[in-house]
């Protein structure tokens, strides 16, 4: 068997498939502690933020989460879970910056949860 690099073996995908990144962006719906943000406002956000930024695609999924809020008391909070599959080129990394400033301002927002890696990708 031939000796493969470390390295060299995170970086190979199957056949077919090529390495890019991903993104994945946790957008929370309520503002303070009521759920305001509303669907068509959501969608009016992915057609002003989001698509002109990541023109090629993206998938929003529905999505709810939990933390420790103030005082140690669990919040639990409806949200959108956007995945971009990036591109090669770009400025990937300052458009998402935007897109989550955009959101935490328009919406009142304390923060965008973003989370990227690598990835095998196959169209």
């Amino acid at each position: 068997m031939e000796h493969v690099e470390h390295a060299e073996a995170e970086d190979m995908c199957p056949a077919g498939q090529e390495r890019l990144s991903t993104a994945q962006l946790f957008f929370g719906r309520n503002i303070g502690d009521a759920p305001r943000v509303s669907e068509a406002e959501f969608v009016r956000f992915v057609d002003e933020e989001l698509t002109p930024r990541f023109p090629d695609g993206l998938t929003v999924f529905n999505g709810g989460g939990q933390w420790r809020g103030p005082e140690n008391q669990l919040v639990r909070e409806a949200s959108k879970i956007v995945l971009i599959v990036l591109p090669k080129q770009g400025e990937n990394t300052q458009r998402l910056q935007a897109v989550r400033a955009a959101y935490k301002t328009r919406f009142q927002q304390e923060s965008v949860l973003l989370i990227t890696q690598p990835a095998c990708v196959s169209f």
